[in-house]
């Protein structure tokens, strides 16, 4: 891995653990305070760090990619949609199928959607 690349994805993790701090916190506030139930919190809180998430990659951690191109923006919130869609999933089999509490269940599906996220995202912001 060339050092450009590594410094790439030290990057990537920064923006990425940032922004799993305001899923994770969403999640919580939603579920505990807001009252909804885990899978709507879990689907509205990383929505909303999928926002976030995307402005910092393409400021910060792909920068030197340039401009977007409409195929790009498509590439990448096409790719958060299968990542969210991937979450509900491992979140309701952790939790309803495992009997694993929804909090710690959300560290093992952002562990596993994480990959898919750098992977994709990847493709679709450097083009």
């Amino acid at each position: 891995m060339s050092a450009a690349r590594l410094r790439e994805v030290v990057r990537f993790c920064v923006v990425g653990g940032g922004c799993f701090l305001l899923d994770y916190g969403l999640l919580y506030v939603l579920t505990e305070y807001g009252g909804l139930p885990y899978l709507w919190s879990s689907g509205l809180s990383l929505t909303a760090s999928v926002f976030v998430n995307y402005w910092l990659c393409v400021v910060y951690v792909f920068r030197a990619s340039g401009g977007q191109t409409g195929r790009q923006k498509a590439l990448f919130f096409g790719s958060s949609i299968a990542g969210l869609f991937l979450n509900q999933v491992c979140m309701y089999v952790f939790v309803d199928l495992c009997g694993i509490y929804y909090m710690i269940a959300k560290l093992l599906a952002t562990a596993i959607v994480t990959i898919w996220n750098y992977v994709m995202k990847r493709k679709a912001i450097a083009g």
